[in-house]
């Protein structure tokens, strides 16, 4: 019995632990990326601005080329959903919705994950002047998992699991608007 009493007490301690740490742990995490374009920001901003236009540059949306696109709504304007489903894992099935646009400046996302896991985060494109004829191009998004959840972001690389695949976005539309004429 006393032994029982013993594994009990560490068992619940061990419990006490993780509660305390998932308490104080982050809750918010986030990815950057940018790159800069030898293209005019109006050249820039007016192509990616269209939701449409991802599936050119995105690198989720290369991954499986057979997966089910559909668009809601007139591109490149708040309102704008873009919804994608595909048999992969890492792609899943989701939507994406523009939620607030500063003409020429910032578009910003609601990113609704349905498949594989269900979450809902925000996701943003900034885009400045650089010097004559470039632009500098941000590309991130940002999140929140709540208690307990969040301890998982204590095991989670999220820049070295995301940071990638936005920084090869932004060279394909780099890529892509540099070769246009």
């Amino acid at each position: 019995m006393k032994t029982l009493k013993i594994v009990a007490a560490v068992i619940a301690g061990l419990i006490g632990i993780v509660l305390v740490v998932a308490a104080i742990a982050p809750k918010d995490y986030g990815v950057v990326r940018e790159i800069t374009i030898a293209k005019p920001l109006p050249a820039v901003y007016e192509y990616a601005r269209l939701l449409k236009n991802q599936n050119h540059y995105s690198v989720w949306a290369k991954k499986d080329p057979s997966m089910v696109t559909e668009f809601r709504g007139e591109d490149g304007t708040v309102g704008f959903v873009s919804a994608w489903d595909s048999k992969m894992d890492d792609v899943g099935k989701g939507e994406q919705e523009i939620t607030s646009i500063v003409e020429g400046r910032r578009i910003d996302y609601e990113l609704r994950f349905i498949q594989p896991f269900e979450s809902k985060d925000q996701a943003f494109m900034t885009f400045e002047p650089a010097g004559t004829d470039q632009t500098k191009v941000s590309w991130g998004f940002k999140g929140r998992m709540d208690f307990p959840m969040n301890l998982l972001l204590l095991v989670m690389d999220m820049e070295g699991m995301l940071g990638k695949d936005f920084s090869d976005g932004l060279g394909n539309l780099k890529t892509i608007l540099e070769q246009r004429q």
